[in-house]
Parts: structure tokens; C-alpha cells; sequence
């Protein structure tokens, strides 16, 4: 980021620092109590997913999650000013860690590290927690439409040591780092086109998912660390990083990477059904159907 986008975006986050996050958390939670009842589409949206996914459940109860999915945005972003100014001695105030043995092993396999995240809890945070607990990460994502809104955001994720690699042709890059023994973090919880994934079973429906994680853990032969940062009831978090999946790779490439993307989405699919009200219901997952797929 150019030094003159890197101080204005340094100043706009030190202003909105200077709300108390009580403030602060109590703006955002008006704000995202009306989105909620003025824009129904996401509202909408969130329902449908919730009913398709636990059927099982009252319509009071779905609602309720959804009530609590728009508390939990409102509680990351007024979190998201803060995360600058988190660093080893004070991250103790934040969060703690579960797991960190399993990072350990994966790391000393001596072929990097996979890390498969998700949009849940406070994934913001993650990164912060991530680069002072276990190393600077390289997180691969899409680069957000709004500029003014990239530039933030990719400040805060980077102002710790991490680096950002654009989603788009970043396969030769990510295996590079690989064999640098480097941590690759990616988002895998979210909507693909057909051309950029295979159809794995996702709460009982066919969802589109990319297969980059698995082509690069095939490939590499690098674990993949699954990594969640948990909201308690206390406010405080808890990053859990399960054990390591290594994939199962034989003579047929696709069937392995159909198997080992259903095995990834498998470990997300059981971490929302046990925090229901941290995951990013609004988001249209279930979109590309598989008709579509058909005519690639």
C-alpha cells in the first residue's frame, strides 16, 4: 500500500479508536438492528439458509440465530478498529488459544502450512492472533469492491506481518511459499462460480466450493490446519486450531480433489452447527447450482 493510503487509513482507524468500544459496539448494534428489519433481502436469505440447514428447528429459534448472526457483525466491526493496536502483550485480553500443539506438528512437517478459515466468529481477529501465535501468514482472499473499504481492511490484516495474495492466478505463488515452509490461511466457506469449484455436500444440499485449497494440499503435500476463532459467552475468544488433515491423494487427480474438498467442508459444516449464530448466513452459499455446471 502506497506510505500516503497507508497514514489516511492509519488516522481513520485511530479516530474511530477514539470512540470507547462500548460506543462503539452500541452504534453498530443499532445500525445492524435496522439493516435487519429495513433491508429484508439478506434477512431473507439468512432464513432460508437456516430452514434448508436445520430443518429440525422452530421458526423462533431460526430467528433468534439470525438476530444473533447481525449481533455478531456488529461486534466485528466495532472490534475491527481495535485490532492495530493488539500485540503480545496485551492479546492475553482478547483471546486464548486451544490447539497450538497441533500448529506445532503441522509446522514440522517441514512443507508449510495449509490453514482453512472461515467467515466466522471474528475472523478479522484471527489474523492478528495468528501472526503473534504462530507466524506472519500469507491470506489468500478477493480483494473487496470498495476501495476505500480494501484499503482498511488490507491495512489491518497486514499491519502485523501478514501479506495478502490476490485469489486470481495465485496457485504458483502459494506453492512457492509452500516450499518456503510459509503458512497460507484461506477462506473456503463461500460461494463459487462452476468453473472455480466441484459440488460437495454442505448441511445435506450441493454446494459450490473451490478447489484451490485442495489442488494446493494434493500438490504439496502440506497439512491443512483448520483454524476457528470462537466468540464465549464472556466476549472473550478462543482460537481453535484442530489437527492437522494431511489429503488423501491416489492415481484419479479430480476424485481426490472432489474427496479432500468434501473432507474441508465437512470440519466447517460441524463447527457452525455448534456456534450456529458466528457463521455468515446472509451470504446466498447454496447460488451456483448444479445444472450450471453442467454446461462447462
Amino acid at each position: 500500500m502506497p506510505v500516503e493510503k497507508k497514514r489516511t487509513t492509519s488516522v481513520l482507524l485511530f479516530v474511530f479508536r477514539c470512540i470507547p468500544r462500548t460506543v462503539r459496539k452500541g452504534l453498530f448494534l443499532l445500525l445492524f438492528t435496522l439493516f435487519y428489519y429495513l433491508v429484508p433481502k439478506n434477512r431473507l436469505i439468512a432464513l432460508h439458509n437456516l430452514r434448508c440447514s436445520f430443518p429440525e428447528k422452530e421458526m423462533d429459534e431460526l430467528f433468534r440465530i439470525i438476530k444473533d448472526v447481525y449481533r455478531n457483525f456488529a461486534i466485528v466491526a466495532a472490534e475491527f478498529f481495535d485490532l492495530p493496536y493488539i500485540n503480545e502483550n496485551n492479546i492475553h485480553k482478547w483471546l486464548e488459544v486451544k490447539g497450538l500443539e497441533n500448529y506445532q506438528k503441522a509446522n514440522a512437517k517441514g512443507k508449510g502450512t495449509l490453514s482453512i478459515v472461515a467467515h466466522f466468529g471474528n475472523w478479522e481477529l484471527m489474523a492478528i492472533a495468528g501472526s503473534i501465535f504462530l507466524k506472519p501468514m500469507h491470506i489468500v482472499y478477493r480483494p473487496l469492491d470498495n476501495p476505500v473499504l480494501e484499503n482498511i481492511v488490507a491495512y489491518v490484516r497486514t499491519v502485523h506481518g501478514n501479506s495478502l495474495i490476490p485469489k486470481e492466478k495465485a496457485a504458483l505463488r502459494i506453492i512457492r511459499l509452500l516450499r518456503d515452509k510459509q503458512l497460507i490461511a484461506i477462506l473456503n466457506d463461500q460461494n463459487v462460480a462452476p468453473e472455480e469449484g466441484v459440488f460437495v455436500d454442505f448441511f445435506g444440499r450441493p454446494a459450490c466450493t473451490g478447489t484451490g485449497l485442495a489442488a494446493m494440499a494434493i500438490s504439496s503435500g502440506a497439512p491443512v490446519l483448520p483454524c476457528f476463532m470462537v466468540r464465549q459467552k464472556s466476549g472473550k475468544y478462543l482460537l481453535i486450531l484442530k489437527p492437522a488433515i494431511e489429503a488423501i491423494c491416489t492415481d484419479d487427480y479430480e476424485r481426490d480433489v472432489l474427496m479432500n474438498t468434501q473432507r474441508f467442508t465437512k470440519i466447517v459444516e460441524e463447527v457452525i452447527r455448534e456456534y450456529p449464530d458466528q457463521w455468515f448466513w446472509i451470504h446466498q452459499r447454496w447460488k451456483t447450482k448444479p445444472w450450471q455446471a453442467q454446461k462447462h
